[in-house]
C-alpha cells in the first residue's frame, strides 16, 4: 500500500504539472490574436475493483484508483471576442473555419487574420506567410485588368494558391459607344446647345456638342431644327468630326424623326440617341428649357491600391473611380477541428484525425466560404482570464496534495524500516 501511495502521488504530480503547463500556456496567450486554448481531461491510470457480499449494500462493486494520467488536451472551440482595427486587411471569421497560409512547406491553418500587403503587394501574414485563395484570372501578363469582376468564384481546395498581385495595374480605357440626350429646346428662334463627355479609344476624354438651330424651311405643322454635331478635344483645339442633321417635331413638341445617327470620336464611333416621342429631346414652348445627357465609356486609370471586403474579396481600386475584385480569400473547414495538430500558438496542420481540408458548397454545388468574414476586425484569444486563474489554483492545490501524499508515503516507509531494526 505504501508503494501504491508513491505511484499514485507521483502520477498525480506529473498529471497536474501537465495541466498547469496547459493552463499557463493559455494564460500566456490571452492577448494573442486568433489563439485557441487547450482544455485538459484526466482519467484513472489503473483501478482495483473491490467486491462485497453485503446484502444491505446498494452497490456491491467499488474501486480503488491507483493513479491518474492526462487523457486528452482538446482544443477549446468557442470563439474569441472581436476587436476593432484600422485596416481592411484585418479579418475575423464570424463562425467556424480557418484561413490558409503557406510558407516554404505545406499549408497551415489559422484563425489569426492579421494580414497585410507586403512590398510586392502579396497578401501575407505579419511574418511573411502567404495567404491562400483563388486569383480572379483577370490580370494580363503586362499588368492590365482584362475584366471587371464583382466577385471571384472560389476554386476547389487543391487549386488554392498564394494571393499575389502586381505592384502596378492599369484599368484599360473603354471608348464611348453611345451618347443619349434629353431635354426641351423650346420653340424660340435661337441656337440651343447641349453636350456630353465621351471617351476615345486612347482613353482621352473629349466633348460631343449638339447645336440646334431652327431650319430655314419649316413644315406646315410643328417645327424642324438643324443640328450640327461636333466632337473635339476638351480644350477645343482639335476637332475630330462634324455631322449635319435635322430633327422634326410635331405641333405638341414630340420628336417625329431625326437624321443624326452617329459621329466619329477620334477613331471611335459614337451612336447618338435623341430619343423618340416625348422621351428624349422635345420642342415645347409650354415648359422651361432643359438639357441633360449620358454616355457610356470609361477613362483609363492606374492602381490606387488593394482592399479586402467583408466577403473576402480582394478589391483593386483605380484612379478613374473604378474597382474590381481580383482574388478571393479561402476559408477552410475540417470534419474534426480538434484533430488539427498545433504547430505554434495560432497555427495548425491537418492530420489523419482532422481529415483533409474541405470547402462548403451552396445548393448549386459552388464552393463558398461557409462563414461570414468581417474586415476591420480581429478575433482575440478564446481564453478567459477568470476561468484560467481558477483552474490554475485548483491544479496547484491538487499538485500540492499529491506532493504531500508522496512525502507521507516516504515517512511511513521510514518508520516501517526503523521498526524492523
Amino acid at each position: 500500500m505504501m508503494t501504491q501511495a508513491f505511484y499514485t502521488g507521483i502520477s498525480g504530480l506529473k498529471t497536474n504539472s501537465t495541466g498547469i503547463n496547459v493552463v499557463s500556456d493559455n494564460l500566456a496567450n490571452i492577448d494573442t490574436v486568433g489563439f485557441r486554448g487547450n482544455d485538459y481531461e484526466f482519467s484513472s491510470l489503473f483501478e482495483n475493483m473491490l467486491s462485497t457480499s453485503d446484502a444491505t449494500s446498494t452497490s456491491v462493486d467499488s474501486g480503488i484508483g491507483l493513479g491518474v494520467k492526462m487523457q486528452a488536451s482538446p482544443m477549446m472551440m468557442q470563439k474569441g471576442s472581436f476587436m476593432l482595427s484600422g485596416k481592411s486587411t484585418d479579418l475575423a471569421l464570424l463562425d467556424n473555419g480557418w484561413f490558409g497560409i503557406q510558407g516554404a512547406g505545406e499549408p497551415l491553418y489559422t484563425r489569426d487574420g492579421n494580414f497585410t500587403f507586403d512590398k510586392n503587394d502579396d497578401l501575407v501574414t505579419q511574418d511573411g506567410y502567404h495567404v491562400l485563395g483563388t486569383m480572379g484570372g483577370n490580370i494580363s501578363a503586362d499588368n492590365v485588368l482584362t475584366g471587371q469582376l464583382a466577385e471571384v468564384k472560389l476554386a476547389d481546395v487543391a487549386k488554392q494558391e498564394k494571393l499575389r498581385f502586381p505592384k502596378t495595374l492599369t484599368y484599360p480605357p473603354e471608348p464611348t459607344s453611345k451618347a443619349t440626350f434629353s431635354g426641351n429646346i423650346g420653340t424660340e428662334s435661337a441656337t440651343r446647345t447641349m453636350s456630353a463627355s465621351v471617351v476615345d479609344s486612347q482613353g482621352n476624354k473629349n466633348k460631343l456638342t449638339l447645336a440646334f438651330t431652327p431650319s430655314a424651311t419649316q413644315p406646315s405643322s410643328g417645327i424642324r431644327w438643324d443640328i450640327v454635331a461636333t466632337t473635339k478635344s476638351l480644350d477645343g483645339a482639335t476637332i475630330y468630326d462634324t455631322k449635319n442633321a435635322q430633327a422634326t417635331f410635331d405641333a405638341t413638341g414630340k420628336l417625329v424623326s431625326d437624321t443624326l445617327k452617329s459621329i466619329d470620336n477620334n477613331g471611335s464611333p459614337v451612336a447618338i440617341d435623341l430619343g423618340s416621342g416625348y422621351s428624349g429631346i422635345v420642342s415645347n414652348s409650354n415648359t422651361s428649357l432643359s438639357a441633360s445627357s449620358s454616355a457610356n465609356g470609361t477613362k483609363g486609370g492606374d492602381l490606387n491600391g488593394y482592399d479586402i471586403n467583408k466577403n473576402g474579396e480582394v478589391i483593386a481600386t483605380f484612379t478613374n473611380g473604378k474597382q474590381s475584385s481580383v482574388g478571393k480569400i479561402a476559408v477552410y473547414h475540417f470534419q474534426n477541428d480538434q484533430g488539427l495538430n498545433r504547430i505554434s500558438g495560432t497555427r495548425f496542420k491537418a492530420s489523419s484525425n482532422s481529415g483533409a481540408p474541405l470547402f462548403f458548397k451552396d445548393k448549386n454545388g459552388q464552393n463558398i466560404t461557409g462563414t461570414g468574414i468581417q474586415n476591420f476586425k480581429l478575433e482575440g484569444s478564446n481564453v478567459k482570464m477568470d476561468y484560467g486563474l481558477t483552474d490554475l489554483i485548483i491544479l496547484q492545490r491538487a499538485y500540492d496534495a499529491n506532493a504531500k501524499s508522496v512525502t507521507t508515503a516516504d515517512q511511513m516507509i521510514q518508520k516501517a524500516l526503523n521498526m524492523s531494526k
